[in-house]
């Protein structure tokens, strides 16, 4: 059993510790966030993650998980100590690192042992070199320790998931004995564990993340492409992810990406490049095709319902994924902000996301369920995949719209069936005909004709 603090109670901090705790280890959680800690010791989670609040209990009830809001005691007899907290974007797209250095003053101040420090959160390249400076320059009396990176891969959503069962763990640091101690935590995962030093392995986290952000932005420019052409972006998706080479994963045409990773990281590293003379045009380009897509969205729907001033448009889904309930950049936050230029009255329905929603959007009327958000709406926009979505019941949406014009943003809905039940409906990329007829149905009138 080892002794590890984690300092920051958000996404990443608390299943982190929740995890290590569920390995057996002596755990404990800090966050300066009063009230966030309030609510883990009430046995409350202040996030949406499937299977989270189980784990936090069973731990918490094995005396192997605890909260706290000083650092004195989560360092008190800690080996290692993990930094969790937010990045978030600068003005210039840079990553914002107080957070990171408060953590690390503080844990410098409160360190009384020797202490493996791993930098959980994703941060620029040299971040860990500057940690450890920071810590050296604020401890009161000289201490020994160590700075790992260890970089997060863990998505919302199935984040336990990935914690427990990951591809791979990365490490970097320029002391190998203090690597070798934390792949030794991390041994029980059975993952392939990599180690090299500590900018590369801030890198990787950086590259990874901008090469799948490229793969979504890659198969919307694709699926743009297939409307003008008539083809079907899901069979074209299909067909490549067939090639072990390109893989199936993150080949879902729709709104881009958001969240809290995909749209910073990117940023972040077009920052870093740019700074060091560099220019990632390629990330550039990820970065405005992602953009876009919410503007073509608006785009199709003026195509289907003409004027929107005065219309009501439901929005199916706010979250920027299924079982999450983080709106952090997500998509429907500017599909809803162009709805309202374009002078829309906007409604919304989300399984688990209304309550953030609804400080980040109060010009938008949230309904309990989705087919009262239908009623009498003009056009409905699938923003979020949520499973339940794929099980409402068609007709009775049908029924209560004033119009019935659905814009698929995740291309959850077949276009034939959808043409069958009376919806004018378009996805992203599915291929029509120069009448806004799904193509299956302009072949199949071609064949009938010959």
């Amino acid at each position: 059993m080892k002794r590890i603090a984690v300092i920051g109670a958000g996404y990443v901090g608390l299943v982190t510790g929740a995890c290590f705790a569920d390995l057996g280890n002596d755990v404990v959680v800090l966050d300066i966030d009063e009230d966030r800690i309030a609510m883990l010791k009430k046995g409350k989670m202040p996030i949406y993650e499937p299977g989270l609040e189980e784990v936090v209990a069973r731990n918490v009830l094995a005396k192997r998980l605890r909260f706290t809001t000083s650092y004195e005691d989560a360092l008190d007899e800690a080996e290692f100590a993990f930094i969790a907290v937010g990045t978030p974007s600068g003005v210039d797209g840079e990553a914002d690192l107080k957070h990171v250095e408060a953590a690390a003053i503080s844990t410098a101040k409160a360190m009384k042992r020797p202490l493996v420090v791993i930098n959980k959160s994703t941060v620029p390249v040299g971040t860990g070199d500057w940690v450890a400076d920071i810590i050296s320059a604020h401890q009161p009396k000289p201490i020994s320790f160590s700075v790992v990176s260890c970089p997060e891969f863990l998505r919302e959503g199935t984040a336990i998931h990935d914690f427990l069962r990951p591809a791979r763990t990365v490490l970097g640091s320029l002391d190998m004995e203090a690597a070798e101690k934390v792949a030794q935590l991390h041994l029980p995962l059975r993952s392939r564990i990599m180690i090299t030093d500590l900018r590369t392995a801030e890198m990787i986290k950086y590259a990874s993340n901008a090469f799948l952000a490229t793969k979504i932005s890659f198969i919307n420019e694709i699926a743009n492409i297939c409307e003008a052409l008539g083809a079907d972006i899901k069979d074209v998706a299909a067909g490549m992810g067939y090639d072990p080479r390109i893989g199936d994963k993150f080949l879902e045409a729709g709104l881009g990406y958001g969240g809290s990773c995909f749209p910073k990281d990117v940023k972040a590293l077009t920052y870093m490049a740019e700074d060091k003379g560099r220019h990632p045009q390629l990330l550039l380009a990820v970065m405005e095709i992602n953009t876009d897509r919410r503007r073509q969205l608006i785009e199709k729907l003026g195509e289907l319902a003409g004027n929107l001033k005065g219309q009501t448009v439901g929005l199916l889904g706010l979250t920027f994924k299924p079982n999450t309930d983080d709106m952090r950049d997500a998509p429907s936050l500017e599909v809803a902000s162009f709805l309202r230029e374009a002078g829309a009255k906007v409604r919304a329905y989300d399984p688990v996301g209304m309550q953030r929603a609804g400080s980040l959007l109060p010009d938008v009327e949230m309904a309990s369920d989705p087919y009262k958000m239908a009623d009498g709406c003009d056009a409905l926009i699938v923003c979020t995949e949520w499973n339940e979505f794929k099980h409402l019941d068609l007709k009775r949406i049908l029924k209560v719209m004033r119009t019935p014009v659905i814009v698929d943003g995740r291309n959850m809905y077949d276009p034939s069936e959808m043409a069958r039940l009376g919806f004018r409906y378009r996805g992203m990329g599915r291929g029509y005909g120069p009448d806004g007829q799904p193509l299956e149905e302009v072949q199949e009138d071609r064949m009938a004709v010959e």
